[in-house]
């Protein structure tokens, strides 16, 4: 991995956190914009590892409540 995903992911995973503990859920956008001022390339990079993870985060929501909806009907 190079230094510009190394970095994303980083920034993704501190973001990721701050969102948790501040609630502020378009955080990321945020902190893309000030990226962007500087590195666009970095600004992608970190836009993409929020968008895969937010993503990832969505579709295990999804799969629970599918699972808990299947169970409901087989009792």
């Amino acid at each position: 991995m190079g230094t510009t995903e190394t970095l994303a992911s980083q920034l993704a995973d501190d973001c990721m956190k701050a969102m948790e503990v501040t609630g502020n859920d378009r955080l990321h956008v945020e902190v893309g914009k000030v990226l962007g001022a500087s590195s666009q390339t970095l600004e992608e990079a970190f836009l993409t590892e929020m968008r895969v993870r937010l993503a990832a985060i969505g579709a295990q929501k999804f799969l629970r409540e599918q699972l808990a909806q299947a169970q409901v009907r087989d009792t």
